[in-house]
């Protein structure tokens, strides 16, 4: 026996940090991302500067009385509201929607490019890939509502004043206290989000076109968004990824209502499981030709 074939070989890792950083940095580089991030980072600012120059003309203060955006009409009051009010408007759309472009051209795009076949080659693994790329959407996730929230409070900051948070219950906290409130409204709204990188993920499994994996995954979302607002589907409606996504008002509540924020983390992690293992089983055994 040889030296060479009397030491074990050791089995690859399942995870790779270096290969993670440098997913998360070749995807935060694309200009895509980088756009996709300025928007989200313009709504908050938007948003504001409507507020301001309708108060400033004398107008009744986010038009509260009017159906307008949650917490709207406390902006004037305190602009750390425009954090709740930002994250509540881009909610629905703006952020699922980013988070679904990176999720399904993950892997559609690599296969498009001709680049997924060598970072298997490279080696990558399967597993071991896919982990990375759904990681990578995690990240985006994250990053992309931190941006939404603090581009809110630097907007907020500028344009209205500052000081206690008045709570949803009616009593008063700290700015500070609000603050650890918001980042956690902000870590809240990004965990609703892990959902849809899964579904985005699976779909990037399914074609080698990262345009038509996009184009799937937001199609899917706006469809189940509209399924979510039928009355004649309530039954089904607690099932729905994005049913509980506004929960994170409750954080502004004295004591904080726990039930929706539960119910709302074990779904997305029911999805995530799901469709995450409906992606490894497809990757896996997926027949990679470029």
């Amino acid at each position: 026996m040889s030296q060479a074939e009397a030491v074990p070989r050791t089995a690859r890792p399942l995870w790779s940090l270096g290969l993670l950083r440098s997913e998360i940095t070749m995807t935060f580089r694309r200009w895509r991302t980088l756009a996709l991030l300025a928007v989200l980072a313009g709504v908050p600012v938007l948003i504001g500067i409507a507020v301001r120059i309708e108060t400033g003309d004398g107008g009744p203060g986010g038009g509260g009385g009017e159906g307008g955006p949650a917490f709207l009409s406390q902006v004037t009051h305190n602009g750390l509201f425009l954090v709740f009010a930002s994250l509540a408007v881009t909610l629905p759309f703006f952020l699922p929607m980013s988070v679904g472009v990176i999720a399904g051209d993950s892997l559609a795009g690599e296969a498009h490019g001709g680049t997924l076949r060598y970072l298997l080659v490279a080696p990558a693994g399967r597993t071991r890939l896919l982990l990375v790329k759904y990681a990578t959407t995690l990240t985006f996730c994250l990053v992309s509502t931190l941006i939404v929230a603090l581009s809110a409070l630097a907007t907020g900051a500028l344009l209205f004043p500052l000081g206690e948070v008045t709570l949803l219950s009616g009593s008063s906290v700290s700015f500070g206290e609000g603050l650890l409130r918001a980042l956690a409204i902000a870590v809240a709204v990004a965990v609703s989000l892990t959902g849809v990188a899964a579904i985005g993920l699976f779909v990037s499994t399914l074609t080698t076109s990262g345009i038509a994996a996009m184009a799937t995954t937001v199609g899917l979302l706006i469809t189940v968004q509209i399924l979510d607002s039928l009355p004649q589907l309530h039954a089904l409606q607690p099932y729905l990824f994005p049913h509980y996504w506004l929960s994170f008002a409750d954080l502004l509540r004295d004591p904080v209502y726990w039930d929706q924020l539960e119910k709302n983390l074990g779904l997305q992690a029911l999805y995530a499981v799901v469709f995450g293992s409906a992606a490894w089983a497809r990757f896996t055994t997926r027949d990679i030709t470029a």
